[in-house]
């Protein structure tokens, strides 16, 4: 049994880990009795549009302590996180670290941690696409490997821990904590005026979200999707919140001209939480090759098109909206097609404990755990 308060740091590091630790620091504020929490931000993505915007939206505290990595390569942001985090673990003493999702910062964060034998907690532990060229896939395994309390969002998530040999009594199946965050500001984001913004009426749009390495970085590969969306846009308006990983190849691929040529897929600068969800809410349908938008558009309900051959999340597929469509032009194609032709065409469920009490679970668990 530990002090009477669980001192805990909470990691985060890119934009979509504010959307899963926001409800578990709200829900570690429920228990101020218990908790002595703490907010570090790496700083692997930070600006006022990646992620001021965000903090502001989900009403998440400052961060206690800001690392400011910035970008680089994956050793050298690894190396940076792990160098200046270690310095405020020796600060602080914490009783465990809780990190969440797949990022470099979850993994040097993780690994920091254990070697000053701190215990660590990883929410959204288990998922696999068994893709190793996804540098997301490494830090998932290596962050599992390393952990303490495994918190899972799906069935598939558990049998991929105890296969790896993970104890069945450190593994929680407690839900999806971005539904909860989804759950808990979808009116909020109702009256969001974005639409208005940027001249788009309800249903008759698609919304494009693209980033990973194994999309972009690759000129042929980012060439084939850019061809496909070209026939999209023809049916239906895109509108494409551009990452600066995504501008940045643009430009050195030489690709601008490619889009000067499609005059319905309107570009524009990453949105906020809110922003983004009302965007995609009232969407007709979504393409992407975000884990987290997969899991969102089963939520709302809306045809998700994953510009992937492969995902961590089959919840999505198996009970929800999403499709995998990989990055071929013809495929993408005739996927919109179907949608745009069939509406929402596929019939969906919600998955099992996506219900917006995955951090009550997991805050309960934490509770019980550490103060015996």
């Amino acid at each position: 049994m530990i002090r009477k308060r669980i001192k805990i740091i909470n990691v985060v590091g890119a934009r979509p880990n504010f959307v899963k630790i926001a409800p578990i620091i709200k829900e570690m504020d429920r228990h101020r009795a218990d908790f002595r929490y703490y907010l570090v931000h790496t700083g692997q993505h930070f600006d006022s549009k990646m992620s001021g915007l965000f903090f502001d939206d989900l009403e998440l505290p400052r961060p206690d302590f800001y690392l400011g990595v910035g970008s680089g390569s994956h050793a050298g942001q690894t190396a940076r996180i792990m160098q200046r985090f270690e310095k405020v673990l020796l600060k602080i003493r914490p009783d465990i670290v809780l990190v969440v999702g797949d990022v470099n910062s979850t993994l040097a964060c993780a690994l920091c941690s254990v070697k000053l034998h701190i215990p660590v907690a990883h929410v959204e532990a288990g998922l696999r696409s068994f893709d190793r060229e996804m540098p997301e896939e490494i830090n998932r395994i290596l962050t599992d490997a390393i952990s303490d309390y495994l918190f899972t969002t799906e069935r598939s998530a558990c049998i991929n821990l105890l296969n790896e040999g993970r104890p069945e009594d450190r593994i929680y199946f407690v839900g999806n904590v971005m539904v909860d965050t989804l759950l808990n500001h979808i009116e909020k984001a109702r009256s969001s005026d974005i639409l208005e913004r940027i001249d788009l009426k309800q249903r008759q749009y698609a919304v494009l979200t693209l980033h990973r390495p194994s999309n972009v970085d690759h000129k042929e590969i980012f060439i084939g999707i850019l061809n496909g969306l070209r026939e999209v846009q023809k049916q239906t308006p895109i509108v494409w919140p551009i990452h600066p990983r995504t501008k940045k190849m643009l430009r050195s691929f030489r690709l601008e001209k490619m889009l000067l040529n499609m005059q319905h897929i309107k570009i524009i600068p990453p949105l906020g939480y809110l922003d983004f969800l009302r965007l995609m809410l009232d969407s007709k349908f979504i393409l992407t090759n975000s884990g987290g938008i997969q899991e969102e558009s089963t939520i709302l309900g809306v045809p998700c098109l994953t510009l992937r051959r492969t995902t961590e999340r089959p919840a999505t597929i198996e009970e929800g909206t999403n499709v995998l469509v990989g990055t071929d032009k013809d495929v993408i194609i005739s996927s919109a097609l179907k949608v745009i032709q069939d509406g929402r065409y596929r019939y969906n469920r919600v998955p099992e404990l996506w219900d917006g009490k995955a951090a009550i679970r997991i805050v309960d668990i934490l509770r019980k755990e550490l103060k015996g």
